[in-house]
């Protein structure tokens, strides 16, 4: 009996560079399941979409499709947009079936993979280096779900304590707070010499780039602080493992979201509104509208992406 096919899903961007790093990940699980039929697909601005993803798999005679999100937390785009598109697609063709993967969330391969990612910047700090002398700063994407903010926070508590930093804070790149400047300044009054900073992102992107530009202009106005810029998980073989563990998962049935939690489900403190709120996409106006390398003008429009929960 063949396999279920994969469709690997990405957030999308219009950073050639992101889309480049999610290729490279969905290209090492085509080597590590190599038995498998695995397309990929976007949510927003870049193609192919998710629905181009699907159509292929389905005219190359597949009737069974795994959804497998490349998304670090459960917020607005795992619990709503894409189980709401994928559900659409599915009701589309006939005799097909659709299962989806959760998130890759707070596991113990991701948090190796974070330590890793940290371990490697350490070597930018001089010998006589230690861990108890040094901020460790994790910044997450930030979303409109306390959730799955609150895994970053979880997430910064591990590697604190398994790593034995002296200190450690999170932050967040937009839609919530603290943003990272912000926390930096508030930071410096720790009176820390060393700073790690991680972007808990899986990709790069503008936002990485907006979080480093901050971190230049922190090291630029504090020249007594030594600030050290780790680098995201991207492929990391722990991620790639924690992918296929996802995977097997959906296959067996056992891998089930945080629901006790859910903003849809229950009533969280500020977030009341939004129990019961229909399961609908919010991406049609940016499904595939390209990228940066699409347009040799910035573009125009300024819409806010905060209504859009984004957890990438």
């Amino acid at each position: 009996m063949e396999k279920p096919a994969i469709l690997v899903i990405g957030h999308g961007s219009r950073d050639v560079d992101a889309l480049r790093e999610f290729e490279q990940v969905a290209e090492h699980l085509k080597q590590r399941l190599s038995d498998r039929k695995i397309e990929t697909g976007y949510l927003e601005f870049a193609k192919p979409v998710i629905a181009n993803g699907i159509d292929k798999l389905v005219k190359e005679g597949v009737t069974e499709i795994i959804g497998l999100p490349g998304m670090l937390m459960a917020a607005g785009h795992a619990k709503n947009d894409i189980p709401s598109e994928l559900n659409t697609l599915m009701s589309e063709y006939d005799g097909l079936k659709i299962t989806y993967a959760t998130e890759l969330g707070v596991q113990p391969k991701m948090i190796q993979a974070a330590a890793a990612r940290i371990e490697e910047a350490e070597s930018a700090f001089a010998d006589g280096y230690d861990r108890k002398d040094t901020l460790l700063v994790v910044v997450g994407r930030g979303a409109s779900d306390p959730d799955a903010n609150s895994n970053i926070s979880k997430i910064t508590r591990m590697l604190e304590e398994g790593m034995g930093f002296g200190w450690a804070i999170t932050c967040y790149s937009g839609v919530t707070t603290p943003l990272v400047d912000e926390a930096l300044e508030k930071a410096h009054g720790l009176g820390y010499k060393k700073i790690i900073v991680f972007p808990y992102f899986l990709f790069t992107g503008r936002l990485i780039k907006r979080i480093y530009q901050w971190v230049d202009e922190y090291q630029e106005n504090h020249k007594e602080v030594q600030v050290v810029k780790a680098s995201y998980l991207n492929d990391h073989p722990l991620v790639i493992d924690t992918f296929v563990d996802k995977l097997k998962e959906a296959e067996e049935g056992t891998g089930n979201m945080n629901c006790q939690m859910c903003q849809y489900r229950v009533q969280i403190l500020g977030n009341e509104h939004k129990v019961g709120a229909a399961q609908e996409g919010h991406h049609h106006h940016v499904r595939g509208s390209g990228t940066d390398a699409d347009h040799e003008h910035s573009h125009g429009h300024s819409h806010s992406h905060s209504h859009h929960h984004h957890d990438h």
